[in-house]
């Protein structure tokens, strides 16, 4: 394995970023180049960088030979509504959650084995799927079909064939979005929704699948930027939350995975400067962050991090135990060799 001591502090730090680029060339964005000579954790692909097949792998090979340290890979490519694949399949290929479980398990878990397959053959070794959320809110905004079903039960017997399939195919799940995003009646994109649900049912709908989830040993998770005032008094969302990320989900169900957040360019989180979102986020024990552009302000970001570890704002120890898990996993799934 690969040797975290060997890293400097800004290495460390942006190791624990996942970061994109507009369009399909990275060399022309020399602030992304600047995260990637800096030991940049991880790449999310939107359907702007996907132009054709030999061009996306092109592409991916680029940026294997570019890394310091192997990346993670990663897409949303859940089917259906949020499928980023569309230049090369000249639209949807598959169907969203609720559909392809509508069809049964063995339709399930062949699309499943298709998506995994693609995404193999392309380089991609992260999905940030699948979505654990159980759609309990008909007028919901920004779930609907992306989940299985609006009955726990049925979200962890989908889940389950889900899981099973990408781990065959070695593809890195994420199931999001932790504690549970299907009670919203708001875009956690545009806003900041709160579920204000009592505790025990937060833990027996919401929760439930992702207890399983990480019974069935999924390797990340995503945090919500979401308020839920059962489970934390303070006024903040679950994706900077001690209470949600550590004492619940490390320390009550046992979650020793790696911890990312949704989007940190989302309005969800635009209540907090970047810095501050951050620092809260990483005391509160997530191992990384989601910044889908690499701008000017990421590279300064990390500078800013950087200097709030070496002020004692920020814990060192917390920074090495989030390089130790993604270093971890990146072994585990023999991403780093």
């Amino acid at each position: 394995m690969m040797n975290t001591k060997d890293l400097t502090l800004k290495q460390k730090i942006t190791q624990m970023f996942i970061s994109g680029f507009s369009g399909s060339d990275y060399n022309q964005n020399d602030y992304f180049k600047t995260l990637l000579n800096n030991n940049l954790g991880g790449v999310i692909f939107f359907t702007h960088n996907i132009s054709g097949v030999e061009e996306f792998k092109t592409l991916i090979n680029k940026l294997k030979f570019d890394a310091r340290t192997p990346l993670f890979l990663s897409i949303d490519q859940e089917g259906g509504r949020v499928e980023r694949t569309e230049n090369i399949h000249n639209g949807k290929k598959y169907l969203s959650a609720k559909f392809a479980f509508k069809k049964g398990l063995g339709f399930l878990k062949n699309q499943t084995a298709n998506i995994a397959e693609e995404l193999k053959s392309y380089g991609i070794n992260m999905n940030f799927a699948p979505v654990l959320d159980v759609n309990t809110n008909k007028n919901n905004p920004i779930i609907g079909e992306r989940a299985f079903s609006d009955k726990t039960s049925e979200v962890i017997k989908a889940a389950d064939v889900v899981l099973n399939e990408y781990k065959s195919k070695n593809i890195i799940t994420v199931g999001k979005h932790f504690p549970g995003h299907g009670e919203a009646a708001l875009d956690s994109h545009k806003t900041l929704p709160v579920i204000d649900i009592p505790k025990q049912e937060l833990e027996t709908v919401h929760i439930a699948p992702f207890k399983c989830a990480i019974e069935n040993g999924i390797p990340a998770i995503m945090v919500a930027h979401v308020l839920y005032p059962a489970l934390e008094c303070r006024n903040i969302p679950a994706s900077v939350s001690k209470t949600i990320i550590t004492d619940l989900l490390t320390d009550k169900l046992k979650f020793d995975g790696v911890i990312i957040t949704d989007d940190m360019e989302m309005n969800g989180i635009k209540g907090y400067s970047r810095l501050e979102a951050c620092t809260m986020a990483i005391n509160a024990g997530i191992t990384m962050f989601i910044f889908r552009d690499g701008t000017k302000e990421i590279v300064k970001l990390i500078d800013d991090i950087e200097s709030a570890v070496q002020k004692g704002i920020i814990d060192e120890d917390k920074i090495d135990m989030a390089v130790g898990k993604i270093y971890k996993l990146k072994c585990r799934y023999g991403i780093i060799p």
